[in-house]
């Protein structure tokens, strides 16, 4: 504080009582009105005076309180008495709140009906649980059914011819086809799993490396000489064996262009066979190419793998239509056996909210059996054998004995 300041004055040098000089008081900004506070009723204390201009924090003067955020303090008139605390009151504030804003879906999301109910972790049944209830609801939001024991078959064929089908990679099909076949074998059935797939990935998986191949289902496919018993192969499990495949199949797709009644190529190789198997599993291409149309025209049924996962499952509508088109002008016969739901994880809701749209869009056709994520499925590939023999008692292997009784109690041939 300086001369120019306050003209006419002298410089104020403080004081140690701390009160201003009187010729400074008159230079000071006139204080404002105050509002007086009454005492509580009934109390014999003098009303004592609070500028609102001595407070940091906005002070209400009907009743008497001065807020301070969360909690509130109420001084009492009287000297030297501590403040009282009053908690915020529970009823509901008179400002308005902006409303939250609302969740944006997809727009892929409104082809499918909206879920009326989420579950929980709680509400998901033990599945792989031999010894469980069963009687709970299952990851598809259904009642489990109690499926029986499938029955060793009384003789060996006609074969049911399924095809696993999913224009998307890395939704689990080759690993499906294998472990089915697996899980089918166990109950005493003849089954056949073909690759064809240009990638070979059944192949590996069953311990066949396809660069060694002298011999695949390309040279089935495309030489009129061989037959399917040079090409045919067993695996280490019992009752399971493999029609392999290697890079060389991806040509078969540009030959066949040029063939006469090019569709129904693997239907004219498989149908000497048919007598002799119980099951025949097809592990399509990620596509829905020359190579997958043979395949759905040669297959009685349809196994669809579909990943828990948003992107999966907008790629569904699409495979509805080529099957309808293939049951319109190829192959009558054509169903879809199910849908399965695989890499399921019941803690994401993403997970739930996906399997609960399939089963309001397809009802029944989704399976009960859901596959769930583990790191086995990794480990019987470096391996080269099915979950079934490398995890017997394993969650997921359970998990594959389920699907098996749903697929055989679904294909009357089987």
């Amino acid at each position: 504080m300086n001369e120019s300041t306050f003209p006419g004055t002298e410089p104020f040098s403080g004081q140690s009582s701390g009160q201003f000089p009187g010729h400074l008081s008159a230079h000071l900004p006139t204080p404002q009105p105050t509002q007086p506070i009454s005492a509580p009723p009934g109390s014999e204390h003098s009303t004592t005076e609070y500028s609102a201009t001595e407070h940091s924090t906005p002070y209400n003067t009907e009743n008497n309180t001065q807020y301070t955020g969360e909690r509130s303090t109420q001084y009492s008139t009287q000297s030297g008495i501590e403040p009282t605390i009053t908690e915020p009151s529970n009823e509901p504030s008179t400002a308005p709140r902006p409303a939250p804003p609302a969740r944006a879906l997809p727009d892929n999301y409104a082809e499918m009906p909206k879920p009326t109910a989420k579950l929980t972790a709680e509400d998901l049944a033990p599945v792989n649980d031999a010894n469980g209830p069963r009687n709970k609801i299952g990851p598809t939001g259904r009642p489990l059914p109690d499926l029986p024991e499938p029955k060793p078959p009384m003789k060996t064929g006609p074969a049911q011819v399924i095809a696993m089908c999913n224009q998307k990679g890395g939704v689990g099909k080759t690993t499906t086809t294998i472990n089915l076949g697996a899980a089918i074998a166990e109950t005493g059935r003849k089954v056949l799993l073909i690759d064809f797939d240009p990638q070979g990935s059944a192949s590996i998986g069953l311990g066949v490396q396809p660069h060694d191949l002298e011999l695949s289902v390309y040279n089935l496919l495309m030489q009129r000489d061989i037959t399917p018993d040079e090409v045919i192969r067993p695996t280490r499990v019992e009752n399971l064996d493999l029609l392999p495949a290697n890079i060389d199949l991806s040509a078969a797709e540009v030959q066949l262009v040029q063939e006469v009644a090019r569709e129904y190529t693997l239907q004219r190789v498989l149908d000497p066979i048919i007598p002799f198997y119980d099951v025949i599993l097809i592990d399509c291409a990620p596509s829905l190419g020359l190579l997958t149309v043979n395949a759905l025209t040669a297959s009685n049924g349809i196994v669809v793998p579909l990943e828990c996962e948003f992107f999966a499952l907008r790629g569904l509508a699409m495979l509805t239509d080529t099957i309808s088109k293939v049951q319109d002008r190829l192959n009558p016969k054509l169903e879809i056996v199910g849908i399965l739901g695989t890499m399921f994880d019941g803690r994401t809701t993403h997970a739930r909210e996906v399997l609960d749209r399939v089963v309001q869009a397809f009802d029944e056709r989704v399976f009960h059996t859901v596959i769930r994520r583990t790191v086995k499925f990794p480990e019987t590939t470096v391996v080269g054998e099915p979950i079934t023999t490398y995890a017997p008692s394993s969650q997921a292997a359970t998990q594959y004995r389920d699907l098996a009784k749903e697929v055989l109690a679904r294909c009357p041939a089987g």
